[in-house]
């Protein structure tokens, strides 16, 4: 890559990483109600997978989901919105944390049921395939998404049908707060998916953007080219507990550390500094743009306001 489009990479995993730490702020200033997930940590599963994606791709995630929308091409600012809950928001504040949705950039959601974006998945795979398009749909779902009923429906359909459809799975070890050696026979969600579904897996380190955007990349040209589904299980880590409720106490801090030591950020900023001698003074300018950004996307947020109560039943239906 050049060094401009690795400094977007950057960039844009900065300001993801900045969202999250802006909404635990304003979470405990009681400004965002309801469940909050954050994506701290997670930034180069999302960023590397959707690198490849054209405009007109379809992308649909779990309730860990701000990551997604910011990553995609979201507006700070209307994200921010919504968990406040204002009319402002990208869904007129009607949605909250765990739906964000935006059509204009083919962001069709985020789902608060668990291995409920896959059945999605599988519709838009369907209504690509019957209009005769090239376009894909990247789908993001943690591990403990793959012990649902409609996750196993969705994969079998998937592959049955050779749909283009990209399974992402964010593999944190945890799902909620339980391990996976204790909630799945199967630890590896590859295995399950190869044997299982017959599906092309591949196991990448989700905490490195270079291997994430490699990987997807040739999901994306097989799914592309009509040989259908891929999947791929993300190994990764969330800094934080599952919720802002949650103190992940099931975790130690020997571990949480082992995993900071493997944060996808500053691996990206060394091999730039690596590659092209970038001076600090680069970096820190897009740190301060990332801030400026930020403090803009609270500001409108803040200037937004609830929808009366007399407008709640508007947009159930599209003509």
């Amino acid at each position: 890559m050049r060094k401009d489009d690795l400094m977007r990479v950057y960039y844009q995993m900065q300001l993801a990483r900045g969202f999250e730490t802006r909404v635990a702020e304003q979470y405990m200033k009681g400004r965002i109600g309801g469940f909050c997930h954050l994506y701290s940590g997670e930034e180069a599963v999302a960023l590397g997978a959707l690198w490849s994606l054209r405009k007109d791709d379809y992308v649909v995630g779990s309730y860990r989901d701000h990551g997604y929308y910011i990553l995609r091409g979201g507006d700070p600012g209307k994200a921010m919105a919504e968990l406040f809950g204002h009319s402002n928001g990208c869904c007129k504040g009607k949605g909250g944390s765990m739906h964000l949705f935006d059509p204009d950039i083919n962001f069709l959601g985020g789902y608060a049921i668990v291995g409920g974006m896959c059945p999605i998945a599988v519709g838009l795979g369907l209504a690509i395939q019957h209009r005769g398009e090239d376009r894909v749909v990247l789908c993001f779902f943690g591990d403990g998404a793959t012990n649902q009923g409609a996750y196993h429906e969705a994969l079998n359909m998937a592959s049955l049908y050779k749909l283009p459809v990209i399974w992402v799975c964010e593999n944190n070890r945890y799902a909620i707060g339980t391990s996976v050696q204790r909630s799945s026979a199967q630890e590896s969600m590859a295995r399950k998916a190869r044997y299982a579904y017959n599906l092309p897996t591949s196991v990448v380190d989700g905490m490195d953007f270079f291997k994430m955007q490699s990987v997807t990349e040739r999901a994306i040209k097989r799914a592309r080219a009509g040989k259908g589904p891929s999947f791929i299980e993300a190994k990764c880590y969330r800094y934080r507990g599952h919720s802002m409720s949650d103190p992940a106490t099931y975790r130690s801090k020997e571990e949480v550390e082992f995993w900071k030591q493997r944060d996808p950020i500053p691996r990206i900023k060394a091999v730039i500094q690596h590659d092209f001698d970038v001076p600090d003074e680069e970096f820190k300018a897009l740190d301060a743009q990332v801030r400026r950004v930020l403090d803009e996307a609270v500001k409108f947020a803040e200037a937004g306001q609830e929808l009366p109560p007399e407008r709640l039943h508007e947009d159930l239906y599209v003509d």
